[in-house]
């Protein structure tokens, strides 16, 4: 049993694993084996609508999550050589100011409070969006895009990149969710003649450094859950390799547009919550105002 505190720990001060947990982080890494989209856009709507974990608490908790995840890709990317390390560094050269200035934002709200999460669902729901977007449409953009344009100037082209890197950074340092198939799409946009793996790997090396820094510092503020990561990654590791093995199997079309569809009503879930609570903090707000 879980003790009420919320820690996960044995009356001997060892974390327990919570199946419910655990098969949650199994089903995320299998859809994410399959489809490669990033399960910062799945764990932390799972974590918040079907657990009740607040919002803050679900971002740090899946940023340090997703960078172990994320870790192993990497390695598994980086000795298959299909990292394109200049891109990651153009990047990361964008995304991690960004996230540092973002956190340090982020720190002076109160974490638990109404502002702190009316902002993180509000940008959460924005991302999911877009996500859902990508997975659809993403693919005939970039087709028609690399029909109009054959070359892009170098010089604007680095630019852009840490201009993506950056926003890549505020995204994921308020809700986790960004550094999947958007970062993946608009390398595709910027890199039209990069091959897809590199792409990808390069995607997922960036977002190593990208969501532990953005990890660490939300466990300095104090909204980080590491039973639940402990769990979550019980279940997720071998979620992903039986999703890897299964990724031929499986029309990935179909596959994306379910997958598209859950997101959108989630985001659409999630935004209408956000609205219920901004709609009572505004109500609340003016009649004080009046008294």
């Amino acid at each position: 049993m879980i003790r009420s505190d919320g820690t996960g720990r044995s009356a001997t001060g060892r974390f327990m694993i919570d199946p419910l947990y655990s098969l949650s982080g199994f089903v995320v890494g299998m859809l994410v084996g399959m489809t490669g989209v990033g399960g910062g856009s799945l764990m932390t709507p799972l974590l918040i609508l079907l657990f009740g974990v607040h919002p803050a608490t679900a971002v740090g908790t899946d940023l340090l999550y997703a960078a172990v995840t994320k870790t192993g890709g990497s390695l598994v990317h980086g000795y298959a050589r299909s990292i394109d390390w200049r891109v990651v560094k153009r990047l990361a050269s964008g995304s991690i100011p960004a996230t540092v200035v973002t956190l340090a934002i982020l720190s002076l709200f109160n974490l638990n409070g109404e502002a702190a999460r009316g902002l993180i669902t509000m940008v959460l729901s924005l991302a999911l969006f877009a996500t859902a977007f990508v997975l659809v449409f993403g693919q005939p953009i970039v087709a028609l895009y690399r029909a109009r344009v054959s070359e892009l100037d170098p010089r604007r082209t680095a630019v852009s990149t840490a201009l993506v890197g950056a926003l890549l950074g505020v995204l994921v340092s308020i809700s986790s969710v960004g550094a999947g198939a958007i970062g993946v799409i608009a390398l595709m946009l910027l890199y039209p003649h990069l091959p897809m793996i590199k792409i990808v790997g390069s995607d997922i090396a960036h977002a190593v450094p990208l969501t532990l820094i953005a990890g660490l510092g939300h466990w300095m503020m104090g909204s980080v859950d590491w039973h639940i990561i402990v769990s979550l990654l019980a279940g997720s590791l071998p979620g992903i390799f039986v999703g890897s093995y299964f990724a031929i199997r499986v029309p990935e079309r179909a596959l994306r547009i379910i997958l598209a569809t859950t997101l959108f009503v989630v985001a659409s879930r999630i935004a209408y919550d956000h609205l219920n609570v901004a709609s009572s903090i505004f109500t609340a707000f003016t009649r004080r105002t009046v008294e």
